[in-house]
């Protein structure tokens, strides 16, 4: 068989050979040609100052959100699959401090060994400020968590007790091997969502300007973080650079 063949072969097979040496390492299209998927985390009225939410984040004001759109609709124009997550809690859920008789928003309290912030009340099924802020129309699909009441669900993948939302199984479905992830907030929801995605496979980018954190340290300890499990971090949105890690 002719070196020629062997490198028709190779090729059918998707692997790249040239005179019996295999570049499929360096290839220079390689990182171009993967198909990405893009989730916005929990762009929500509640998290945001614009819409005066009950835990809202500093930072989202008009202004975030506006460019949270702009960047979701040059992604689709770019042919990226979108995704959204939302926190869709019943009004009995067990991180709401009103749930816990003479506790206060931001405690830390132990339920079943894990440790369980308490916060305001937020993104109650079926209210206003539970809604998407991003359009709507530009997600494939909206990925709802946290809707067991026994646990919180900061990851898009996965709440506290273990039980998996679709977000993995879409995203591997639709052919998706690289995963851009922004959103509110850095250090707890975006924070669990990428590194979920990390260990699912998935090579993973976080645009730091387009998320926003509940505090400087704990969003610093973050990113720090979502490094050493292997996550890119972007400062800006940078298509060129997205398309080509």
């Amino acid at each position: 068989m002719t070196k020629a063949t062997l490198a028709g072969l190779a090729l059918a097979c998707g692997f790249l050979v040239f005179f019996g040496v295999s570049f499929i390492e360096g290839c220079p299209d390689c990182a171009a040609s993967e198909k990405i998927g893009v989730i916005v985390v929990d762009v929500q009225g509640d998290f945001t100052t614009w819409k005066n939410g009950s835990l809202a984040v500093e930072g989202t004001d008009e202004t975030f959100v506006a460019e949270v759109q702009k960047a979701a609709e040059t992604a689709a124009g770019q042919g990226w699959i979108l995704f959204a997550t939302q926190d869709w809690h019943p009004a009995d859920h067990v991180s709401f401090f009103t749930n816990h008789k003479d506790k206060k928003p931001y405690d830390l309290i132990k339920i079943n060994g894990r440790t369980q912030v308490l916060w305001p009340p937020h993104c109650i099924q079926g209210t206003e400020n539970a809604r998407v802020l991003i359009d709507n129309n530009l997600f494939m699909a909206i990925v709802k968590k946290g809707q067991d009441p026994r646990f919180d669900s900061y990851s898009g993948f996965q709440d506290d007790g273990g039980a998996r939302t679709e977000m993995e199984a879409m995203l591997k479905r639709n052919g998706i091997q690289k995963v851009v992830v922004y959103g509110i907030a850095t250090d707890y929801c975006v924070k669990a969502t990428a590194i979920d995605a990390a260990r699912a496979g998935f090579k993973v980018i976080v645009v730091n300007d387009l998320c926003r954190g509940v505090a400087p340290n704990t969003s610093a300890n973050a990113i720090e973080e979502m490094k050493t499990e292997g996550i890119t971090i972007l400062d800006k949105m940078n298509i060129d650079i997205i398309n080509n890690l």
